[in-house]
């Protein structure tokens, strides 16, 4: 599943991508993943690109959410509300993927 949006987007007083993967946590999903990117436009045709010297960084973000299909669907069904209710656009896919490795990495732990 893939969530085109602004990195700027927001759902209450919270960064939406960030309630995305917090979400997608929460429900079980494999992973996610949020790509802040360099240049780009959506439907309004407004190019937005990053510019160092800016405060605050008005650019394209995706966020990418892997796991089998019925729990994306199901995902999807949950956080459909939210980005229908977006003041700004937001762009939704869904594509098949072979996951040639899935290997979870064991915690650091601290020494005492």
């Amino acid at each position: 599943l893939r969530i085109f949006i602004s990195s700027t987007d927001k759902t209450d007083h919270d960064m939406l991508y960030e309630s995305i993967v917090f979400k997608a946590k929460d429900a079980g999903v494999a992973g996610a993943t949020v790509l802040k990117g360099m240049l780009g436009y959506g439907a309004s045709s407004v190019i937005h690109f990053y510019k160092f010297w800016e405060v605050t960084e008005k650019v394209p973000a995706v966020i990418e959410v892997i796991d089998e299909e019925e729990k994306i669907m199901s995902f999807h069904e949950t956080i459909r509300p939210i980005l229908e209710s977006m003041q700004y656009g937001c762009l939704v896919t869904i594509q098949e993927v072979n996951v040639l490795l899935y290997k979870s990495g064991q915690k650091k732990l601290f020494d005492q």
